[in-house]
């Protein structure tokens, strides 16, 4: 008889976690996590990006499991290409969002992740992506930005660090929105209530397990729901310090294969 694993799910955020900084998972840690799906476990990635996004990440890595995309705003099945769920902010609750913050902290750049599998990303003038190797399109005026549905939106001040903008900007909005701090200039607003604690429970309900036999691996506060839902989180060295005191273990950094370390002790002895 095949004893079930104590974690059922590995969920991995993407960028600071899983990925290394151009990208690309090493070779490593796609063994361990190989290693836990031997012993019996599923890999269920956890991302801020959008679908279109990740697609390409996910086929390089021979990933057709469901993904948890947009902070929790979309399930996606990688292996038949469907949107499985997604939840889309109000346009208008959005917009007056970005009013209310403006009228705190003075004037920010705005950019919204457009919902569905081939929804873009855009950006208003003054905008900065902060990952390049996300594909965006600039507009020329803010009234473009909701031209069609969004999943999210994502701010920057030209002066305020992120973590002080992210405090500004939830106590702002109020209930208008979720506000998370997802990666170094990377302030985000989400549909009230939904994040990545969400997410990974809707996800382990599409997958038929518990999600607190979830061993969660992260790096920035937006996944603190993540932890708070999952059986087991663990921060890498180069998280945020609000998620390394949150976290059961603090592991080694994305560069330095922290995830396939806490892998192959938690998996390797099975």
């Amino acid at each position: 008889m095949t004893i079930p694993p104590a974690y059922a799910l590995v969920a991995t955020d993407l960028d600071g976690t899983l990925l290394r900084r151009d990208d690309t998972v090493s070779p490593r840690t796609r063994a361990a996590l190989a290693l836990a799906v031997r012993a019996g476990a599923r890999h269920l990635v956890v991302t801020g990006r959008p679908v279109p996004g990740i697609r390409g990440l996910l086929d390089g890595l021979g990933y057709r499991g469901p993904v948890v995309c947009g902070q929790g705003t979309q399930l996606y099945d990688a292996g038949s290409g469907r949107m499985v769920r997604t939840l889309p902010l109000d346009r208008e609750a959005a917009d007056t969002a970005l009013g209310k913050i403006e009228a705190q902290v003075g004037p920010v750049h705005a950019a919204v992740d457009q919902d569905g599998t081939e929804g873009r990303t855009l950006i208003e003038p003054g905008y900065r992506m902060p990952h390049p190797t996300l594909p965006a399109q600039r507009t020329r005026h803010r009234h473009e930005l909701w031209s069609a549905p969004v999943i999210k939106v994502l701010i920057r001040h030209p002066e305020l660090t992120d973590d002080a903008l992210a405090e500004a900007a939830r106590t702002a909005v109020g209930d208008l929105a979720s506000v998370t701090l997802s990666g170094p200039g990377t302030v985000e607003l989400q549909p009230y209530g939904v994040d990545k604690g969400s997410g990974l429970a809707l996800a382990a309900e599409f997958l038929g397990v518990d999600a607190g036999t979830t061993i969660a691996f992260g790096d920035m506060p937006n996944d603190l729901p993540m932890f708070r839902a999952a059986g087991y989180g663990v921060a890498m060295a180069n998280a945020h310090p609000d998620l390394r005191a949150a976290a059961d273990e603090v592991t080694s950094s994305n560069e330095g294969d922290g995830v396939a370390e806490v892998l192959e002790r938690v998996y390797g002895s099975r």
